[in-house]
């Protein structure tokens, strides 16, 4: 048996196991250690494919598996962490509604197997990666808890608003929007990587100000620049 061809599938396996052991916390309210367990996963979700392409086994297997690890860190984890935030501010008779929130479960699966014969996507992305998505969920109960923004507390207790998240989250995976590849180019000139090092600094900037509040302020200021790189900058450098 080859043990490098195992390595990345073995660092999928527990990008999987960070996604169960998340799901078991959001299933007792600890949105917190939910939140670092997907973090943890997304990390490792990040290091399977570094390390197939270092020692150069990528594989169909590969592929496959590691979809479906990415469909519980980042698919059913935020489906279910919405579920719980709706249902625990919706009242009856109206409870069924909570189940919107697996809707973020179905775009992310929806998303996962198009990413995998979709070839358009091998430098960049068309639509919101699950991830970045997961990521965007699960920081809103952290918002919620943490915020003192009379604000925020009463968008992130609205139901209403919730679920017009989860339409909207099932929608920006899957919508037709090219997203910049956060990938440093080799140069590392300021020119050629002005647009991901931009994103990155301002991303820190807004982190450090807002702690857990600017985990999803980065992903929508993600999503806006790149559509503003579309529509001005894109074009024009063709």
């Amino acid at each position: 048996m080859n043990i490098k061809a195992q390595v990345p599938n073995t660092i999928t396996l527990l990008n999987l196991l960070s996604g169960c052991i998340a799901l078991v916390y959001a299933t007792n309210a600890n949105y917190e250690m939910a939140f670092i367990w997907v973090c943890i996963g997304i990390f490792l979700d990040f290091f399977d494919g570094f390390f197939a392409r270092l020692f150069n086994v990528s594989s169909p297997l590969g592929l496959q598996l590691d979809s479906l690890a990415d469909m519980v860190t980042s698919g059913v984890a935020p489906g279910y962490v919405m579920f719980r935030m709706i249902n625990e501010n919706m009242s009856l008779p109206f409870e069924y509604f909570a189940f919107a929130g697996f809707l973020i479960t179905l775009g992310s699966c929806y998303r996962l197997a198009n990413f995998n014969i979709d070839e358009r996507q091998t430098e960049s992305f068309i639509g919101l990666p699950t991830p970045a998505n997961a990521l965007f969920i699960l920081s809103l109960p952290l918002v919620l808890k943490y915020t003192d923004s009379l604000i925020l507390l009463e968008i992130l207790i609205n139901p209403y608003i919730l679920l017009g998240i989860c339409l909207l989250s099932a929608y920006i995976l899957n919508a037709e929007i090219p997203l910049f590849s956060l990938k440093i180019k080799k140069n590392f000139n300021w020119a050629a990587n002005k647009l991901q090092l931009s994103f990155l600094v301002i991303s820190v900037v807004l982190l450090a100000l807002f702690q857990y509040a600017g985990i999803p302020l980065v992903i929508i200021f993600y999503v806006i620049l790149s559509i503003i790189n579309n529509r001005f900058f894109a074009k024009a450098s063709l």
